[in-house]
């Protein structure tokens, strides 16, 4: 495998732990972080969709990345969602991020307002130019209501600061002829997706599901990358009651009710989230167990 995974192969979006009251759990943080590396983190993606960024502060983010970089250390590479919908804004998060010790940029698609490629390829253009921070550029159409393009992604990736795709488009045909066209690292943004965008020539994951089962897809990793396609289809096979259970609700509810039956500060969410129901959480038992997670409670 020739192409370079610059932020290693296994991250995993994390959750951002809240008490009750909406007030950021910070020792929660710091126990999640450090549960990520001992199950084989390579990095940790902090303030994305998984971590209800749309609902944190500027200031709690900038201390949440200064927080898992203090438990994580120089090894593990931690990268800061910093896209918005609003150019000036992202670029202004891009910056803060730097300054708090992030080691990349997770830039999605301007959300919403649906730009022309030519204003989503100007908004990367400008948070690429606006630290000396790496950027991970991020494909997911279904929340940002447009795509980026296989042209505008081939273009972009001439930028050198723009160094890898997350990639859940859920479009494996076009995520296919994007690699060979230009050679992007892309990192399944999708965690069912995980073996299919590996055999289109995918180097790692930014997944949800590393939370629960990431000391198994770091074997489906290594699997893959040493030639062991059935041992890496067989991980993913056993998975799949955890892909799914996991996606039933919204990803950031699961998990954190995922994390508090495994005994770990999953803790509650902010509205406009709200936390899974006592049914949604039957269910969610049901599947963990299915997909052979240990559980606390």
């Amino acid at each position: 495998m020739s192409t370079p995974a610059p932020f290693g192969r296994l991250l995993t979006a994390m959750v951002t732990p809240f008490h009750k009251d909406g007030s950021i759990d910070w020792g929660g943080i710091e126990k999640i972080a450090d549960h990520l590396v001992s199950v084989g983190h390579d990095g940790i993606v902090v303030n994305g969709t998984t971590g209800e960024a749309p609902t944190t502060k500027s200031s709690e983010k900038e201390e949440i990345i200064r927080v898992v970089k203090g438990v994580v250390g120089s090894n593990i590479k931690v990268l800061s969602g910093a896209g918005d919908n609003e150019t000036d804004y992202s670029v202004n998060q891009a910056k803060r991020s730097e300054a708090a010790g992030a080691d990349g940029i997770l830039v999605v698609t301007p959300y919403y307002n649906k730009p022309p490629q030519a204003g989503i390829k100007a908004h990367f253009l400008a948070m690429a130019n606006a630290t000396g921070l790496p950027m991970m550029l991020y494909d997911i159409p279904g929340r940002t209501g447009v795509e980026i393009e296989s042209d505008t992604i081939v273009e972009l990736f001439e930028h050198p600061s723009i160094v890898a795709l997350k990639d859940a488009k859920g479009n494996v045909a076009a995520t296919s002829w994007v690699i060979k066209r230009c050679g992007i690292p892309v990192y399944s943004g999708d965690d069912i997706l995980n073996l299919p965008l590996l055999s289109v020539g995918a180097v790692g994951f930014v997944s949800v599901c590393g939370h629960t089962v990431g000391s198994r897809l770091r074997i489906m990793l290594d699997s893959w990358f040493a030639g062991e396609a059935e041992k890496a289809l067989e991980m993913h096979q056993q998975l799949l009651p955890v892909f799914t259970g996991t996606f039933r609700t919204q990803g950031a509810i699961m998990t954190k009710a995922a994390l508090t039956l495994m005994g770990l500060p999953g803790g509650h969410t902010r509205l406009p989230l709200v936390d899974a129901t006592p049914e949604q959480i039957v269910q969610l038992r049901k599947d963990l167990l299915a997909g052979g997670v240990t559980l606390a409670s």
